[in-house]
């Protein structure tokens, strides 16, 4: 029996993602794999490409290099990239929220989820005519749409407000009510940027709460800086550097890797010597310019943009080349370190032994030494407390 995971295990596969804005390659050959009824969380450092990816995603941006394919339950497959940015919720059903939440602050929480269903609700009205006269259809879609509205404001326990306006929530409540309104839309992927941003512990509960509710019924691709949520709901952890994957497996693997603690824990050049020594390794750092691991990091063929960290901005026009400064991705500084350690010839055990000789040898003399410095003392008392003796002899 074959146990490797077909296409349609996965919902979301994006195939080296590159993303250009002139002479700043923001996203280098990024390839990952979202398995369907899974939340995959997406971090990394600020800076690292995380929302360009999202954008890229959901046709904000067209990226200028590389695939991004959905695989639906019915069994089709759209590409992302190609599909306009319009028809990706409606035809690939990819719903998205925003770091800043983007609520109709003075409609009520029902008004809000009803209008993310103003598709189905003006189609079922004819464009009007039919839900002035208020045919049977549109009456049915409206009450379904009320009926669905009010299923997720209990999931996020929102329904006893369901008439105030949406202003009037505290932040984590507009947190969840932006997120029931995405799945008013019916998403068969749903991509949250940040949504635990700004969110108190208990807030982060409920939050967390909501999210594994959502997880039976609807994929979730998640970017978030909150590790307490990160760790505690998510299946699979995709880490970012300077638009690179750096780190790539479960929760458990990427927390303790090595690149991940450098990279996104942001420590300082004179740090990483110290992560270095907690992972096992207590040489010191002495390459730190080095490009991104070539298992994660761009191949020789696979993204025409995408180069080391130190090529990453340049201004092929003019002939000026502007380079991240030298060690600038920690990540590399450990796979770096790493290698050459790897590299070194380990020691023969022969040395290792006449070395431990020659320490032991010492050993004898030195236990002999306080031996003869106590008899020569003791022979200097006696040679001179003889003419003492004889003074006070002759003075007698």
């Amino acid at each position: 029996m074959n146990a490797t995971p077909s296409s349609s295990d996965f919902i979301l596969q994006v195939e080296h993602l590159s993303m250009k804005f002139g002479g700043l390659v923001a996203i280098g050959d990024l390839s990952f794999q979202a398995r369907r009824g899974e939340i995959t969380a997406l971090i990394g450092p600020n800076g690292a490409g995380k929302t360009t990816v999202f954008n890229c995603i959901t046709g904000f941006y067209k990226p200028t290099e590389g695939m991004i394919t959905l695989n639906k339950r019915d069994g089709s497959t759209y590409l992302l990239e190609r599909l306009p940015n319009h028809e990706i919720p409606a035809r690939a059903n990819v719903a998205r929220t925003f770091q800043n939440i983007r609520l109709f602050s003075g409609m009520t929480l029902l008004e809000n989820l009803l209008v993310a269903q103003h598709n189905k609700l003006m189609k079922a009205s004819g464009y009007t005519f039919l839900g002035l006269f208020g045919f049977p259809s549109y009456r049915q879609a409206s009450a379904e749409s009320i009926e669905l509205a009010r299923h997720w404001l209990e999931k996020a326990d929102l329904v006893d407000r369901a008439d105030d306006p949406a202003g009037d929530l505290p932040y984590g409540a507009q947190r969840r009510l932006e997120i029931a309104r995405a799945m008013c839309t019916g998403p068969e992927l749903l991509c949250l940027d940040e949504p635990a941003a700004g969110l108190n512990p208990k807030e982060s509960a409920a939050l967390n709460e909501l999210l594994m509710d959502i997880k039976n019924s609807t994929s979730i691709l998640l970017i978030e800086h909150d590790m307490s949520v990160v760790m505690q709901i998510s299946d699979h952890v995709v880490v970012l550097e300077y638009g690179r994957k750096i780190s790539d497996g479960s929760p458990q693997t990427v927390r303790t890797d090595p690149r991940v603690i450098a990279a996104y824990l942001g420590v300082d050049d004179e740090e990483v010597e110290e992560v270095l020594v907690e992972v096992g390794d207590e040489d010191v750092i002495e390459q730190l310019d080095t490009g991104p691991d070539s298992a994660h990091g761009p191949g020789n063929s696979a993204s025409m943009m995408a180069g080391p960290v130190s090529d990453t901005v340049e201004h092929a026009d003019e002939g000026e080349r502007v380079t991240v400064s030298k060690g600038a991705s920690k990540a590399a500084q450990v796979d770096a370190r790493a290698a050459s350690i790897a590299s070194k010839p380990q020691p023969a055990a022969k040395p290792a032994a006449k070395s431990s000789t020659a320490k032991a040898a010492p050993k004898k003399p030195a236990a002999k030494a306080p031996a003869a410095k106590a008899e020569s003392a003791s022979k200097g008392k006696e040679a001179a407390a003889r003419p003492e003796a004889g003074k006070r002899g002759g003075r007698k």
